[in-house]
């Protein structure tokens, strides 16, 4: 079902990291060259992009562009498009090159905090969920973004915990899937087409949805078991964990032929799984688990887990411990980088470790949190740290600790992932604004 292979892009159609680490797969970061001395070529908007959003029944003002908030960056009609949804609650069209409005801004009712996903076959669509309840399908063909459909997290039952839909979706073979944090996951035949004037059309139909929890995982962590990270999927496998650590994979391949999805594949991690699943060119999959509950499990497996799916009723094969003390663990996606898994702790920690053996090769220090999924590309790592750095570091030497080539300062902490395309970092900051960072001409 998956026309992507790990480590490479979404397809040829359209050009761009058009999702949340560019593919199906999670596994590609975008296309260089990494600038070598970057400046800030420019940043968006002129005013910060602030709302206010309720949190725990409190109003508190957000800014900027937060957890997981990568651009979305593709080739549209000869311009380079950035698209992205911020904590002023709007998604933002804009000019790759020069930070200009595209489009007007699309308002939601609440801030957006997850990434964008734009259309892989060519369809002028984007994908997007909101802290409004809402995921959304926009199409961008027309002189504003106009709403073609959209989907209540309380549309489907029974639900759990609450209606934030912060995952990055994905459409393959005309079908969207996409988890929720009512704890369910959604597939949606979009029946995607055009008018009698060459607009793009929807006719979006719910054909499965199925609870991300089980009796099991209830009877072990009660509520939160909500579903946040971005789904993955290799070959005819669907995979996704929820806040309540279960890892579960899926058998899609019969939706071509109306068949439902059966479950092939169950682990339970101990602990919530926000990070989104990585897998390695072998299958392995790598979960980033945080540590909150303190639970037996999570004492007994640790934080950083590979598993091996083609052995379901014994798949740990190694397991790293980073637990200093309860709301911390791993929040940021990992990045498979050679032999090497990159893993950011909400610590501060950026953790090199073998890929093999599950050993800890190198340990870099930076500004916590760090909830900045790594992106690497031509062995340049760049993320953010809660000093408000972006950082451009050289992995060239796996057996070290990466190298500071360039840092650029921003007014706030960086929490976002940045998405590298052609000479441009672009990578949104809590102090109100996306950047877009190149070499000086």
């Amino acid at each position: 079902m998956d026309p992507a292979t790990v480590g490479g892009p979404w397809g040829d159609n359209v050009e761009g990291v058009l999702t949340f680490r560019g593919s199906p797969t999670r596994s590609w970061h975008g296309e260089g060259p990494v600038p070598s001395d970057p400046v800030v070529a420019w940043r968006f908007p002129d005013d910060r992009m602030c709302s206010m959003t309720s949190i725990s029944g409190e109003q508190q003002q957000w800014c900027g562009m937060g957890w997981t908030g990568q651009p979305a960056v593709f080739e549209r009609g000869g311009r380079t498009w950035v698209v992205f949804g911020a904590y002023d609650a709007a998604v933002h069209f804009v000019d790759g090159e020069t930070g200009e409005r595209l489009l007007p801004d699309f308002t939601t009712g609440d801030i957006i905090k997850g990434s964008v996903t734009v259309d892989p076959d060519g369809y002028p669509l984007v994908y997007v969920g909101s802290r409004d309840d809402r995921l959304r399908v926009l199409a961008i063909d027309r002189d504003e973004p106009a709403e073609l459909w959209s989907l209540h997290a309380y549309d489907v039952e029974p639900t759990r915990w609450n209606n934030d839909w912060d995952s990055s979706p994905l459409v393959l073979d005309d079908h969207l899937f996409a988890g929720g944090e009512n704890s369910r996951f959604h597939v949606v035949r979009l029946h995607r087409g055009y008018d009698a004037d060459g607009l793009v059309t929807v006719d979006p139909e719910m054909v499965w949805d199925v609870a991300g929890w089980d009796d099991e995982l209830l009877d072990a962590v009660g509520g939160n078991v909500s579903i946040e990270m971005s789904p993955l999927v290799i070959g005819d496998t669907l995979y996704f964990a929820n806040s309540g650590g279960l890892v579960q994979g899926w058998d899609i391949g019969g939706l071509r032929d109306g068949v439902w999805p059966t479950r092939v594949f169950r682990f339970w991690a101990g602990d919530d799984v926000d990070a989104t699943l990585v897998a390695d060119d072998e299958g392995m999959l790598y979960v980033g688990v945080e540590y909150e509950r303190g639970t037996d499990r999570s004492h007994e497996l640790g934080q950083v887990l590979k598993l091996d799916p083609s052995r379901p009723d014994d798949p740990l094969v190694w397991a790293v411990e980073d637990r200093p003390h309860l709301d911390s663990g791993v929040w940021a996606t990992p990045a498979v980088y050679g032999d090497l898994l990159i893993v950011p702790t909400d610590e501060g920690k950026v953790h090199g470790i073998d890929r093999a053996s599950g050993e800890i090769v190198w340990t870099m220090k930076l500004p916590g949190p760090t909830w900045s999924s790594p992106t690497i590309v031509d062995d340049m790592l760049v993320m953010g740290d809660c000093s408000g750095r972006v950082l451009g570091l050289d992995l060239s030497d796996p057996s070290v600790e990466p190298v500071k080539v360039w840092e650029v300062a921003t007014g706030a902490c960086v929490e976002s992932s940045a998405a590298i395309w052609r000479g441009t970092v672009y990578m949104g900051s809590r102090d109100g604004y996306l950047y877009a960072l190149r070499d000086p001409g």
